[in-house]
C-alpha cells in the first residue's frame, strides 16, 4: 500500500467546497473537504446516496471545479496546467460512470468507441498498432476472444460487459488515476466481485490509483483492504483511515451505523452484531443543514451544547489510528449514549 503521507499526492483537495444555486438559493452539497490520493492508492468514498461523494469524485476527474478551495495536481494548482500539460493532466484523471448503457454512446461500436481516444491522444502509429491495441484493451478487461466483441453495439452487450468497455475506455490513455463512480452497482450481483478483481488486478499491474465510490462498505471492506476509506456525511468527511481501521475499529457514529447496517453470512455474527439505534432515520435536506455537526439530529451520542453548536474538524483522537470529525470522541476520548 503506498503511505499518502510520504509520496506527493496526484491529487490534493484543500478546503475545496462546491454549491448549486436553485431559486437563488444557495444549496451546498461539499463543504470544506481536505483530501490527498497518492500514487497508486485505493481510497474508497463511502457514505448514502446524496453526500457528495460523485460530486467530489467528479471534481477529482475535473468535470467539475470548486465554488472555493484549491485542487492541487502533483503539488500544482489545476489552474497552472495549460496547453499540452492540459491535454495530458485530461489523461491522467479518467473516471467510470455509474450508467455503462448512458456512458456508451449507442451509435458507436465497441472498435469505434476504443479508437477515438486512441487516435485523439495519439497513442497509436498506424491502424496495425491501433487494432493491436484495441485487442490488448479488451483482453485486459476479461472481453475475450475480442473478435467477438469488437464489433457489437453497446445494447448488444450485458450490463457487466458493458462496464467492463466502460473500464478499458478509460485505460486507453494510460491514466495515472481512475475516479471509479459506483462502478459495480448496476451490474448483476453475481459479476461485481469478478470486476472488482479484475480493477485490483489491473491497479497491480499498470499502477494505477483507484478512487472507488459506493455506498456499500461491505464492497469498499472488500476492494480497499490495502488502501484507505473516507467516509462522507451531508458533503463532509466525517471519518477517514486504512481500511482495517475502520472497518474493525470505527470511531464515528455515522460510520458505526453504517458497519451496523452491513450484512453478515454468518448467522452467527448476524446475532450477536451490535445493533445502532439511530435518534432519527431522517436525513436532514441539504437546504436546512443542522448547526454543528451536521450528523447530531440522529446520533445516539448527541451532546447537548456541544454537538449542535460547533462543527467539528477533523482530527485523531488518542489511541485512535484515523481521523475522526467528531467532538465529544476528540475531547474525551470516549462517546457517552444520549440519555435525554
Amino acid at each position: 500500500m503506498t503511505n499518502p503521507a510520504t509520496t506527493t499526492p496526484i491529487v490534493e483537495l484543500r478546503g475545496v467546497k462546491r454549491w448549486f444555486v436553485k431559486d437563488r438559493q444557495r444549496i451546498p452539497v461539499i463543504q470544506d473537504i481536505n483530501l490527498s490520493i497518492a500514487a497508486n492508492e485505493v481510497l474508497c468514498l463511502v457514505g448514502e446516496s446524496g453526500c457528495g461523494k460523485t460530486t467530489t469524485g467528479k471534481m477529482i476527474a475535473g468535470l467539475l471545479d470548486p465554488s472555493a478551495g484549491d485542487i492541487l495536481i502533483d503539488g500544482k494548482p489545476r489552474s497552472a496546467f495549460t496547453g499540452k500539460a492540459a491535454t495530458q493532466l485530461r489523461r491522467d484523471l479518467q473516471i467510470v460512470h455509474q450508467d455503462p448503457f448512458a456512458s456508451l454512446n449507442p451509435t458507436h461500436t465497441i472498435e469505434q468507441i476504443l479508437t477515438f481516444p486512441l487516435l485523439r491522444h495519439q497513442m497509436v502509429k498506424d491502424r496495425s498498432e491501433l487494432r493491436r491495441r484495441i485487442w490488448e484493451l479488451l483482453d485486459m478487461v476479461d472481453l475475450t476472444p475480442p473478435g467477438d466483441i469488437v464489433h457489437k453495439f453497446p445494447h448488444q452487450l450485458s450490463g457487466g460487459q458493458r462496464q467492463r468497455v466502460s473500464i478499458a475506455r478509460a485505460l486507453t490513455v494510460q491514466p495515472r488515476l481512475i475516479v471509479a463512480d459506483e462502478a459495480v452497482s448496476m451490474v448483476d450481483v453475481s459479476i461485481r466481485i469478478g470486476i472488482l478483481q479484475m480493477l485490483g488486478e489491473l491497479r497491480q499491474r499498470l499502477g494505477v490509483g483507484i478512487v472507488f465510490i459506493t455506498h456499500d462498505l461491505a464492497l469498499a471492506k472488500y476492494f480497499a483492504w490495502e488502501g484507505r476509506i473516507a467516509v462522507m456525511y451531508l458533503g463532509r468527511i466525517v471519518e477517514i483511515g486504512s481500511t482495517p481501521a475502520v472497518i474493525a475499529n470505527p470511531a464515528h457514529p455515522y460510520t458505526r451505523a453504517l458497519l451496523a447496517a452491513v450484512p453478515e453470512a454468518d448467522p452467527e455474527l448476524t446475532r450477536h452484531k451490535q445493533h445502532i439505534a439511530l435518534r432519527s432515520e431522517e436525513i436532514p435536506k441539504l437546504t436546512d443543514i443542522p448547526r454543528g455537526c451536521a450528523f447530531h439530529p440522529r446520533c445516539p451520542y448527541f451532546q447537548p451544547g456541544v454537538c449542535d453548536v460547533d462543527v467539528p474538524e477533523l482530527a485523531r483522537p488518542d489511541g485512535w489510528t484515523q481521523e475522526v470529525a467528531c467532538i465529544p470522541l476528540t475531547r474525551q476520548g470516549a462517546l457517552t449514549p444520549y440519555a435525554g
